[in-house]
């Protein structure tokens, strides 16, 4: 974490999703230093940074009581500790690092590399406190959004809300609301634990469209690669991380629901939504 106002937030957030976990709060700052540890500014810089851990620390306890929380300072770049944590750490909670106010996703930041290549979800906090509203859940048809479809279906279950399965067509027409419906029906029929849950067939061009439906949210859940994207985040996911209205899991991890028998589901013909 940074001691920034979007770490502090993060810290916050990750604070009360520790205790609705049951899960004990770790607060991890890391330390970077390119000069010789001789050099008289290293110590200084060593102990601010302590203290950025300490005020992290102090911040979880005040704003979440009965939070069991440690904080350690860990040498190393930020982006590899943070993987590396990740194949152990059951959720990592980072600050959205103010991308909103950026002209462009700079791709060799450390939310970036985080969200692209962390082995366990990844929770970015945008604002002061989350709002009230269902979970978004974003589908397209490729393994990733199922992972992110299982991983919303969790999120409600554990926060007693409902998840709102949305797709988006960017040129309606029968025949892409046709392809729209069937993506939508096969995604939630392949998640067997998605219970509560509405669908949703949206329209216009898909990252605005999610980006437009965050604001009604909860918490908007999506995977960090679309169906025919191949780089470090699909179009999609690096534009909810800038500008998402709230927060957003993108989802990790390596097991993926498998297709089932297909069941009877409420709303199976959704309405095209603008």
């Amino acid at each position: 974490m940074t001691g920034t106002s979007a770490g502090l937030a993060a810290v916050r957030l990750a604070a009360r999703e520790a205790v609705s976990r049951g899960r004990e709060l770790r607060i991890v700052h890391a330390f970077t230093w390119s000069l010789p540890r001789l050099d008289q500014h290293y110590d200084r810089a060593r102990r601010t940074a302590s203290q950025v851990v300490d005020a992290a620390v102090a911040t979880a306890q005040r704003s979440t009581p009965g939070v069991r929380v440690q904080g350690q300072l860990v040498d190393g770049p930020a982006d590899r500790l943070l993987v590396r944590l990740s194949r152990t750490a059951e959720l990592l909670v980072l600050g959205d690092d103010g991308l909103a106010t950026l002209p462009w996703l700079p791709s060799g930041s450390v939310l970036v590399q985080t969200v692209a290549r962390a082995w366990c979800p990844v929770l970015v906090s945008r604002g002061p406190r989350p709002q009230a509203g269902p979970i978004l859940a974003a589908v397209d048809g490729s393994r990733c959004s199922l992972l992110g479809l299982r991983q919303a279906a969790e999120e409600g279950a554990r926060r007693n809300v409902g998840v709102v399965v949305a797709h988006v067509v960017e040129r309606p027409g029968p025949a892409a609301e046709a392809a729209g419906r069937e993506i939508l029906a096969r995604s939630v029929e392949a998640v067997p634990e998605l219970v509560d849950y509405r669908v949703r067939l949206l329209a216009g061009a898909p990252a605005a469209t999610l980006v437009r439906a965050s604001g009604r949210a909860r918490v908007t859940v999506l995977g960090p690669r679309g169906e025919h994207d191949a780089g470090l985040l699909g179009s999609v996911a690096r534009a909810v991380l800038r500008q998402a209205a709230g927060p957003t899991l993108f989802a990790h991890g390596s097991s993926v629901p498998a297709p089932r028998t297909p069941v009877a589901r409420p709303d199976p013909s959704p309405a095209l939504a603008p």
